[in-house]
């Protein structure tokens, strides 16, 4: 259900956008952290990439395995505890696959701070002088079009609303959706604390990646990185 999505039929354009901006080759190792189905590895390895994919959700997991080509493995995994050790040339984390969606525990005080962890793993993750691109949703993009189901909370830049899901079988069911929004001087010290380099923030939207300059019409916030050390 999650591939028949409308936002999933510009993969192509989001993975040649990667290869391009990572500066990625033929034999380069590349970690996707909440891979999802694997969309973004499957096509990471069409182009001669070794990916390892990984995400939470055992599901996901199979679905990507079952359509992997060579190149591409698939590992269940938390990305708030990450055990890779300088391994890639690459990390990946796009559409909200894991960055941004502990959104819940940012409203408990003595609660770890989701995403910095996750940040700090995908760091640790990549060889000296390797790179890193995730997208995070925009803390304007999502005050300016607030619908009336949202509720945002402003203390904690989490949004929170309800949301329909389907199963396999095409029925309904209603979740709790609790995603944390990002301005792009946030996300540069997140990214500086977790001891990477921020090189460039993109306005993007989903299947459309472009280097365009931060704005407040498009969802996501790119940003693409180099390991400092």
């Amino acid at each position: 259900a999650y591939l028949r999505y409308s936002f999933t039929r510009g993969t192509a354009n989001e993975v040649s956008f990667l290869v391009d901006v990572l500066g990625l080759r033929p034999g380069m190792r590349v970690l996707d952290v909440g891979c999802g189905p694997g969309r973004h590895a499957c096509g990471l390895a069409e182009a001669g990439l070794e990916v390892v994919g990984v995400d939470i959700a055992s599901t996901f997991v199979e679905i990507a395995r079952s359509r992997a080509p060579r190149g591409a493995t698939f590992e269940r995994a938390d990305a708030r505890y990450l055990e890779y050790d300088r391994e890639f040339d690459a990390v990946i984390s796009l559409c909200q696959g894991a960055f941004g969606l502990g959104g819940m525990s940012s409203h408990v005080a003595s609660a770890p701070e989701p995403d910095s962890a996750i940040l700090s793993g995908m760091a640790r993750a990549l060889r000296p002088g390797g790179r890193l691109a995730l997208t995070a949703f925009s803390a304007y993009f999502q005050v300016r079009f607030l619908d009336e189901s949202d509720r945002f909370d402003v203390a904690s830049g989490v949004n929170h609303e309800r949301t329909i899901v389907k199963n396999p079988e095409g029925v309904n069911a209603e979740h709790d959706l609790w995603t944390t929004c990002f301005t792009p001087r946030e996300l540069r010290l997140l990214f500086r604390l977790a001891g990477l380099c921020p090189e460039e923030i993109w306005s993007v939207t989903p299947g459309d990646y472009g280097r365009r300059d931060p704005n407040l019409d498009e969802p996501e916030l790119f940003v693409l990185a180099s390991a400092d050390r």
